[in-house]
Formats: structure tokens, sequence, C-alpha cells
């Protein structure tokens, strides 16, 4: 943990290095907008802390004791260290660089990620993007990742991480039009208890029900088929492939329902809405390279939202 006093004292001799600069205890004063005594206090407390005297204070002017101009020297050293280091974190913030790790789940995959990447790659060319395109929970802190993204209703409590919002998502339920030709068209929620349907299953392999609601209407069932998985983009592809009816949000399926490959059903009902999350790790400031992949997704999300509406 770090030494508060000595985070103090380097403090208060850098204030002793733009002391002697300024030329006077007013000087420095207007500069920092700090009143003359606070400065005054501040350097008294670090001779005390010191055991030696800095300065000699006459009427007219500062004399700088010799103790205090070896002191000085470090004094601005530690000045200029803290300057570079601020001129570092600005160059950060007006060019990105470095490298930025993301977690990205596959269910996102339909979206237009190449193009998003080379928007940002055109933009911050001096970033490096690895990409973790996988349906592991990741654990940002330990694999040192800078960014996850999660689609889920809620997320853990976890005081280690921060989350925003990027977008909701519906979801409704689809099947091929190969798969209502051969089995038929449900007309209300309980006929899917006679349908082959694909359902998905919690990270503990328990099977969830559909729970859909119509305006103020609720059906809650436990559907049956011979296949379910964790699995959103597997889902979709058998359900392609006339295995049976899926829940899915909307925007995963958005490619397959303009091909024709798939089509809603029960287009009035609804399952609960999902939402993305961009989960980071801790409260600290955010880069700006972090920050500006994050708003490209989201306006990515948004355009695709758009697209599906329009």
């Amino acid at each position: 943990m770090p030494d508060v006093n000595a985070m103090t004292d380097a403090d208060d001799l850098i204030l002793f290095a733009e002391l002697v600069q300024a030329g006077g205890f007013s000087a420095l004063a207007r500069q920092r907008d700090v009143p003359k005594s606070t400065i005054s206090r501040r350097i008294a407390a670090l001779e005390s802390r010191l055991g030696h005297r800095l300065l000699t204070r006459t009427t007219r002017r500062l004399i700088v004791t010799d103790f205090g101009q070896r002191m000085l020297d470090h004094a601005k050293r530690l000045e200029q260290e803290w300057q570079g280091a601020m001129a570092l974190a600005q160059h950060e913030q007006d060019r990105p660089q470095g490298l930025l790790r993301v977690s990205l789940p596959p269910d996102l995959s339909p979206l237009d990620l190449g193009s998003m990447l080379i928007q940002y790659a055109a933009r911050y060319p001096d970033v490096r993007v690895e990409l973790d395109l996988s349906a592991r929970r990741v654990d940002l802190l330990a694999e040192r990742f800078d960014l996850a993204v999660r689609i889920a209703g809620q997320l853990p409590d976890d005081n280690t991480l921060v989350a925003r919002r990027l977008c909701d998502m519906s979801v409704h339920l689809y099947a091929s039009a190969a798969y209502l030709q051969q089995f038929g068209n449900p007309a209300q929620p309980s006929d899917l208890l006679s349908h082959t349907c694909l359902r998905l299953i919690s990270s503990g392999g328990e099977s969830l029900p559909w729970r859909l609601q119509c305006e103020q209407q609720h059906w809650e069932g436990m559907p049956s088929g011979p296949l379910s998985s964790n699995s959103p983009a597997l889902q979709r592809e058998l359900a392609i492939n006339g295995m049976g009816i899926v829940g899915l949000a909307d925007t995963l399926v958005t490619q397959a329902v303009v091909q024709g490959g798939l089509q809603r059903v029960l287009p009035e009902w609804s399952l609960p809405g999902l939402t993305v999350w961009a989960v980071m790790p801790g409260r600290r400031l955010l880069p700006e390279k972090t920050r500006a992949f994050m708003t490209l997704l989201q306006a990515t999300l948004s355009l695709d939202l758009e697209n599906r509406h329009g």
C-alpha cells in the first residue's frame, strides 16, 4: 500500500520547486489560485518533516538555504517527472495507443463487426486490438481484459467491475418456413407444447422455461425438444435448418429473416428482453481507446436496431 506521507512529501517538494520558480508566496498563490497561508503552511510542514530549513524568509525575497538548494535539485526532477507523466497521459487521450483486449460473445457475430473494426483501426492506428470471440466468461482482472461485452437481463453484483448499458434487445420466437409448413404454425402459446422447440440452458445446465407476454397477457411453459444448448448462435443455425422453434434476440436473426431463413412465430408475443452490457475493470478513469471502442460498438448495435425497424 502506498505510503501516504511519502506521497504528500513528493507533492510538497514539487510545491517547493514551484515556489522558488515563482519567486515568492504571493506570486505562487496567484498562480495556483489558493490562499498564501495554505502554501506557507505546507512548506513549513515539509520543513518540519525533513528536519531542516529550506528557505530563509525576508520582507523582500526568499533565500534558499544550502540544504534547500540540494533538495531543490530533487524537487525539480520530481516536477519534471510529474509534467512528463501528465504529458504522456494527455497524449494517450489525444492519440490512444497500446494494446486493447476485448472479449465479445459469438452471439454478436451477425453484426457487421468487420466494418466496425476497420473504422476503429483507421481512427486509432496506434492501438492494437485483441479480440476473444468466445462464449466463456473471462476474468477481466486476472486475464487483463480492458472490456468485455455480455448479454443478459441483469448482471451479478461485482464491486471490482463497472457495467454500462449499450442497448436493449427484444426477444421473439422464430422458425423456418420448412418447419412451419411441415408441422403447422402455432396459433396460441399453449400450442408450443406440441411442437419441437430449441431451448436455452443456463450455465448450470438447467433448462429455462419460456415466459411469453402479449400486452397484459402472460404465458409460461416448458416446451420440449431433443436439442438444448447454451449457444444462441447454434440454436439459430438449427432453426434455420428446420429443427424446431427457437426464442432469440431479434438482433441475432436479422440477416436470417431478411434472407428468408427464419420467420416470426406468434408475432404478437415476446420473451423477456435482454441487455447488451459493456463491462470494465474497476471504476478508474476510462482510457480513450476503451471509450472509443465502446462508443463505436454501441453505434453499430444502434444501426442494426434502426435497420430492423426501418
